[in-house]
């Protein structure tokens, strides 16, 4: 399997999901107590970020905009990340 099928399933089935479950969390949390924390803002915002960047790496991928070295660079950083349990995937914010 190549690199990039294999960015492309890590994000479609593992990362974007846990995104997603995470954000439900968070906005379960929220309804319960009737309003939102400064730090839950904030996670929900970084969430929003971090899922629109991956789905940008997946339209690199549609779009034969990323070489199978940087695919293989992505894989490495969320499966070490995975194996981590780092939050950010090993993702590096970008100024």
């Amino acid at each position: 399997m190549s690199h990039m099928k294999k960015l492309e399933e890590l994000l479609t089935k593992s990362v974007i999901p846990d995104i997603n479950d995470r954000l439900d969390e968070i906005f379960e949390e929220i309804a319960d107590n009737k309003e939102a924390s400064d730090d839950a803002k904030e996670e929900i915002e970084e969430l929003r970020e971090f899922k629109a960047d991956l789905e940008d790496v997946l339209e690199d991928i549609k779009n034969g905009d990323m070489d199978e070295e940087e695919a293989k660079e992505l894989v490495e950083d969320i499966q070490m990340a995975q194996r981590n349990d780092d939050e950010d995937f090993g993702f590096v914010e970008e100024d």
